[in-house]
């Protein structure tokens, strides 16, 4: 099926609770159906956490409350509240991977990273891990819709969060991981087969894959010329990706399971992508004076109008040179859940969009890359 499945949840979760024995995570080799409706998934995800967590295994049922939070092209999130003997409420986040996600994402990768993350003080504290899932602190706040990303304020917020998210050390390889991603998703998507849906083999059987190659190597040596630091990155910074809480004025970033050590401008440029949304509309892209706002404010937190116009030209760049390679990162993904995920998404469609999307921006900042990089 042209999909290599490199590690497999129930291990990663065992594994994960062998070498943190000493601390407050927990683990349970249960799996929940992502399939099932909520009332039908309800009494399992109770069962879910009763095995994780003892001080509830004896409660009755009645006493938890399951309801859905968000239910996006990769994860389920579930909030679930217990109440306690004295009328007190305690929530926590079940988040349910999609089916067949680690297929394109390194879950140990993740659970390394959350430990890190948490303690300087992103997303949500983890809990516990599961066959296919974890448990996380519950966050009282809203989801960022796409529209709020250019919000001034926000902005400026996200902007300083993501500088000091940058700042994070997380152990492991220092290697970016965009290209090596990008290839083997190239690698996996080329020799796909539709054969149970005549439409898709069609739609599929139209992409050029030695086009795609070429382009994935020019752009490769461009963006090489770049030098963009290379920092532990988000990777996936949408506005579902984001949570705010309005009454405190405190902004926080969830979902980590495409962080790695990548570069710069990668999560900058994919970010600036992003505030199109899932319906792609690219006229929403920031406009030069929205993206100077938000790299003064990440280049200079605490003095953003002391950046100098040549750092903020130079990131600017930068950012948008990356942005076609993110283009490219999430056509090819798409490409591999269409044949891989149950979801009932347009994903080969989603490829024409992102890849067609590249191929219009393409022209217009290569060359200006390329000019700038000569000195001209």
């Amino acid at each position: 099926m042209g999909a290599v499945k490199i590690w497999n949840e129930m291990e990663v979760a065992e594994e994960f609770s062998e070498k943190n024995c000493s601390t407050e995570i927990k683990s349970s080799s249960l799996t929940v159906d992502t399939s099932l409706s909520l009332p039908d998934m309800t009494p399992r995800v109770i069962n879910l956490c009763k095995d994780l967590f003892k001080k509830w295994s004896k409660l009755d049922d009645s006493r938890f409350s399951v309801q859905t939070v968000s239910g996006g092209i990769t994860n389920l999130l579930l909030k679930v509240t217990v109440r306690a003997d004295d009328g007190n409420e305690d929530s926590v986040t079940v988040r349910l991977y999609g089916p067949n996600t680690d297929y394109v994402i390194d879950r140990e990768r993740e659970l390394q990273a959350i430990k890190y993350l948490s303690a300087a003080g992103f997303g949500a504290k983890l809990l516990g891990v599961f066959g296919n899932g974890m448990v996380q602190s519950f966050i009282i706040a809203r989801t960022l819709e796409p529209s709020d990303m250019r919000e001034p304020k926000l902005s400026a917020e996200i902007a300083r969060q993501l500088h000091e998210f940058h700042q994070v050390e997380v152990p492991g390889s220092k290697e970016p991981q965009l290209w090596n991603d990008i290839f083997k998703f190239f690698k996996n998507a080329s020799k796909l087969k539709f054969d149970d849906d005549d439409e898709k083999q069609e739609k599929y059987q139209k992409i050029s894959f030695k086009e795609v190659h070429n382009e994935i190597l020019e752009l490769e040596e461009l963006t090489g010329r770049v030098n963009s630091p290379v920092v532990f990155a988000h990777n996936d910074l949408l506005s579902g990706n984001i949570m705010v809480n309005d009454d405190e004025g405190k902004l926080y970033f969830i979902d980590f399971e495409y962080g790695s050590y990548n570069y710069r401008g990668y999560d900058i440029g994919n970010h600036f992508n992003e505030y199109g949304g899932y319906d792609c509309d690219y006229s929403l892209y920031p406009n030069k004076d929205e993206q100077y706002h938000f790299i003064r404010h990440y280049l200079q937190p605490d003095k953003p109008h002391e950046v100098s116009e040549k750092d903020i030209e130079a990131l600017y760049l930068e950012a948008n040179v990356f942005m076609l390679s993110s283009h490219i990162y999430w056509a090819l993904w798409a490409l591999i859940q269409a044949k891989m995920s149950p979801i009932n998404f347009d994903y080969l469609g989603y490829f024409f969009l992102r890849y067609n999307e590249y191929k219009k921006q393409k022209g217009r900042w290569v060359s200006l890359a390329r000019s700038c990089l000569s000195g001209k």
